[in-house]
Parts: structure tokens; sequence; C-alpha cells
């Protein structure tokens, strides 16, 4: 009987205070709430098309700059995740995604082999909502450094730049679904280990 899959992250700063829980193998409990209602939905899409359970709240300086709580969510959903994942024997690893909306594209590509690297091609500018979009490459730095995941995320198309961010974390998703999935035992790599 396969062990559950879960993970629990807590991080206190001067800046930001944000817990998170995920259960793989779940995909039914999704809830977010760290006072940036974009990046909420965003984390909502990502769980939802990811099949995991998510709750996470936040709260930081945001009367500073949401730098610090996009940095910090991404995290500590990188530790949640990488935790669940434990020695990630069995795990397909390797996994690609589409996803449109509307007239946006993007494309995820991720190896979830314990290498950080992060190429990140999606050319927001401008506030979606209240969020100055640059911020959001803070997120997916953060996340896949702490995930430990080789991610590429490219926009293949788009004008919206809502429609743009969210196809791309539904893509993410998608993929984390597919790299996350248990298959055949052992750790998924020629050296016997990953790292």
């Amino acid at each position: 009987m396969m062990t559950e899959r879960r993970g629990r992250v807590e991080r206190n700063s001067r800046e930001t205070q944000i817990r998170c829980e995920v259960r793989l193998d779940a995909g039914g409990e999704i809830e977010v709430a760290t006072g940036l209602p974009f990046l909420d939905h965003m984390l909502e899409q990502t769980a939802r098309y990811g099949a995991f359970d998510l709750r996470l709240q936040g709260a930081g300086d945001l009367e500073v700059d949401p730098h610090h709580l996009m940095e910090d969510a991404g995290i500590v959903l990188g530790q949640a995740l990488a935790q669940a994942l434990g020695d990630r024997a069995g795990i397909t690893r390797f996994a690609a995604a589409y996803a449109p909306l509307d007239e946006s594209l993007s494309r995820v590509v991720l190896d979830l082999g314990k290498r950080p690297y992060l190429s990140y091609n999606l050319p927001l500018r401008g506030r979606i909502g209240s969020l100055e979009s640059e911020t959001l490459e803070e997120w997916w730095r953060a996340f896949t450094v702490h995930l430990g995941a080789t991610m590429h995320v490219d926009l293949l198309r788009g004008k919206n730049r809502h429609h743009m961010a969210e196809s791309a974390f539904k893509a993410l998703g998608l993929a984390l679904r597919q790299a996350m999935a248990v298959g055949e035992g052992g750790v998924p790599s020629s050296k016997g280990l990953l790292g």
C-alpha cells in the first residue's frame, strides 16, 4: 500500500507569514488566500489541473511591494510539493503540457529530477488587476528552485495578460499532474539517483 504523499511547510519572516499544505493523489480541496487575489486565482488553477489538494494562507508586507509575498509563496509551495514527493521513487518525472485560454497558448516542460533550472519566456508587462505582472517571474523562479525541477515555461502566443498568465499556470498544473504520477517502481534515473 502506498504511503499518502503530503507536505506541510510554514515560513515566517519579517516580510511574510505563509502556511502551505498539499496532498497529492487527491485533487478536490483547494483554499488559497494570500492577500493577492490574482496569485490566489493562479494557484487555484495549478492545484485544480495538477489534481492535488492545496491549502495556502499567507500575509505579507504588501504596503511595500508584492515581491516578497510572491517569492515566498513560490518557496513554500515548491517545498511542500518536494516534501510530498519524498525520494521521488516511482514518479513519472518528465512531463510536457500545453494549455490554451482563448487567444493565448502556453507550454510547460518539466523534469522533477532535483536539478533546479528555470527558462522563463512569458513576456508579461503591466498590471493584471492590482498586480504588476513582472512579479510573476519571481514566483516561478522560487517555485522551481524549491521544488527541485528543471522547468521551461513558454508563451507560444497571446495578447491578453490575464489569459497569457493563466494559460501558463494551467499548463503547469497539467505538467505536474503527469510528472508526479506514480509509474513503475524505483528511482527514475539511469544514474540510480536524482540530483
